[in-house]
């Protein structure tokens, strides 16, 4: 049997290049060398409030976004997370064994909790236990996430280890699977910020929704660093290098031959990189352009029906197996 990986984005805001890069493309990549359970993560959405309406039409669409980004819908389980009643039960097993010392450490809570000041409610504290849950239920090998939640994933571990060890061998200890390039992709405004589907600037994302002309914009008016050296360094040049590694996933070329493209070779590199910096940026738009309009001619192509009957069968499949699991967390506490 292959090994089995579980992920999952959730539900709110726009989905953007950042999600797919960071996440649902190493899906697609992974997914002939693993089982894949992939989850719409509609609990882990409502830890900061949300619109009724809006969250049931975002769960179509983001089943939707995995479908287009070439998910494989007929050997990958996709389910709804709510659609599966272990996780929460799950969850408030683990909530006996975590330790609020270790909730407390989580960096994402605190960049959270300062942004939702008005908000801050128990669901966020405790999203990382929900999260655990969602894992451990499935058998889970690995877990391909953007390197901001690892942190997540390794509490994961720990409660696994924890719960083995103080009652008996149910759980497998999930890696953690982060992809180097395009684990984290930052935002268009500001290189020094995660890109977010919550930013408060549209400047500051390329939905995978926004119309091609509109992300060739977007693109054309990015930050950049000073000077005019395309060259990737993260630490002297945080905005090209995040282009570069944009640039570099979408068109599947490496990143140093990006370099030498618009660099050329020796000692002239900055002066020859120069007259290049736009021309830079106008091929990495149309890049983009080329991309998003594949991915939306897939995407308007799925029904609501067809994306609701799958996510029933795919919740039926979860079921199955995150009720054995349970009942063997059941068993070992002594509630069964």
């Amino acid at each position: 049997m292959s090994k089995i990986i579980f992920s999952g984005v959730q539900p709110s805001g726009n989905l953007h290049l950042g999600n797919y890069l960071g996440a649902i493309k190493n899906w697609v990549d992974l997914q002939n060398e693993y089982s894949c359970v992939f989850c719409v993560v509609d609990y882990h959405a409502i830890t900061v409030k949300q619109n009724p309406e809006e969250l049931r039409r975002k769960i179509i669409e983001t089943a939707k976004a995995y479908l287009a980004a070439g998910v494989n819908p007929e050997t990958a389980i996709i389910f709804q997370q709510s659609r599966v009643s272990a996780h929460v039960e799950l969850a408030w097993i683990l909530n006996t064994i975590v330790k609020v010392s270790e909730l407390q450490r989580m960096t994402q809570f605190k960049d959270k909790a300062k942004s939702n000041k008005s908000n801050i409610n128990m669901s966020l504290f405790d999203y990382p236990v929900l999260m655990a849950a969602d894992i451990l239920l499935y058998d889970t090998d690995a877990v391909p996430v953007g390197d901001d939640q690892s942190q997540h994933v390794e509490l994961t571990r720990l409660l696994a280890k924890r719960f083995n060890a103080q009652f008996s061998s149910v759980f497998k200890i999930p890696e953690l699977l982060v992809r180097k390039e395009g684990a984290r992709i930052m935002g268009l405004d500001n290189p020094e910020k995660k890109m977010s589907k919550s930013a408060s600037s549209e400047m500051n994302y390329i939905g995978l929704l926004d119309k091609p002309e509109a992300a060739k914009k977007k693109i054309m008016k990015a930050v950049t660093d000073t000077g005019q050296e395309i060259k990737f360094d993260p630490q002297k040049k945080p905005a090209i290098s995040n282009l570069l590694v944009i640039y570099s996933l979408l068109a599947g070329a490496e990143i140093k031959e990006l370099e030498k493209r618009y660099c050329g070779k020796g000692p002239a590199c900055a002066e020859a990189s120069a007259g290049k910096y736009g021309e830079f940026k106008k091929d990495l738009a149309e890049v983009v352009a080329g991309f998003l309009n594949d991915f939306q001619r897939k995407y308007y192509g799925f029904e609501d029906k067809f994306i609701e009957e799958m996510l029933n069968k795919g919740a039926e499949k979860a079921n199955r197996i995150a009720n054995k699991t349970l009942e063997k967390v059941k068993k070992a506490i002594g509630v069964l």
